[in-house]
């Protein structure tokens, strides 16, 4: 057995006792040099993927529809805006665009503050009910978005809201609750409780103490959910296609875009509906390439405490 042990000694100088115990470390924890081979193609192989069909649709809407479909995998001849003008315009892109990031911004903020609550309560404070409240939380996620669409149509009009924003992202804070529940509740636990306590001894409220002590140190975590919920909000679908069908100037993006290729017809404006589509990934994108670091540590950060 000690065949396959190695001793790595502290650096500082020889050994002489004083300093603390050396590190066993087993020689298989290098890793297999073929697992580790293929683990990487595997992710090169993964992330040609996604790369390479947001590429070509960037390219492909600085071209033709002659040039997309005579070479479909070549550059385009040259960069002219005029396609994403076109989708600005005539698409009412820009409209489209303004609705989703104010139904977004607020179905995000709404699900984050509601969310970070209600996961700081179920994790932090022992009550009759708390197991059977985040066990309703959490049967939310495996409950399919399609299977209450019809539910939902009749429950937003009785309240007046149909075709409005507001109904809207009361909608998509309710389907976001369950994941951020249960993520912040898994974080919230691992924060430490001695500086909560500290906090109350020295006369702060509950309401000071989550937002002052404990929602700056759970940080990392609820950026991390943060970005999912404005990705996952910022693609939806099927959603507002049900609660927004009646006025189509207060369609959100994924909505305008999908009406760009159905009202087209035999005269699609194919590069319109690329410069459409790329102005649709463009902030989800920037949002993550942003926030990366935040969302690595986030996830990490919880088992790490």
């Amino acid at each position: 057995m000690s065949a396959n042990l190695t001793v790595e000694r502290t650096e500082g100088g020889p050994d002489n006792g004083s300093g603390p115990p050396p590190v066993r470390r087993n020689k298989h924890d290098r890793g297999n040099p073929a697992f580790k081979g293929l683990s990487h193609l595997a992710l090169f192989v993964w992330a040609l993927t996604v790369i390479l069909p947001i590429l070509w649709t960037f390219l492909a809407s600085f071209k033709t529809n002659t040039q997309i479909f005579t070479d479909p995998l070549g550059l385009p001849s040259s960069i002219s805006w005029d396609s994403w003008g076109r989708a600005w315009e005539k698409a009412n892109v820009g409209t489209y665009l303004f609705n989703s990031v104010i139904v977004v911004a607020c179905g995000t903020a709404g699900t984050m503050l509601l969310g970070a609550m209600a996961a700081y309560v179920l994790s932090r404070f022992s009550f009759r009910g708390n197991r059977f409240i985040y066990t309703l939380f959490v049967s939310g996620m495996v409950f399919p978005v399609f299977l209450a669409l019809v539910p939902l149509f009749f429950v937003v009009r009785n309240l007046g809201l149909l075709n409005t924003h507001l109904g809207l992202i009361l909608v998509y804070i309710a389907y976001s609750l369950p994941f951020t529940v249960f993520f912040l509740s898994a974080f919230f636990r691992t924060l430490p409780v001695p500086i909560a306590e500290a906090a109350m001894i020295d006369g702060a409220s509950h309401t000071r103490t989550f937002f002052q002590i404990m929602v700056p140190m759970a940080k990392p975590g609820l950026i991390s959910i943060t970005v999912f919920n404005v990705i996952g909000q910022w693609n939806q679908y099927l959603l507002p296609i049900v609660l927004l069908a009646g006025d189509d100037k207060k369609w959100v993006l994924t909505q305008g875009i999908a009406n760009i290729s159905t009202n087209a017809g035999y005269q699609a404006d194919w590069p319109g509906l690329f410069a459409a589509l790329t102005m649709t990934i463009i902030p989800a994108l920037v949002v993550y390439l942003i926030f990366q670091r935040q969302i690595q540590a986030g996830l990490t950060s919880g088992a790490l405490k």
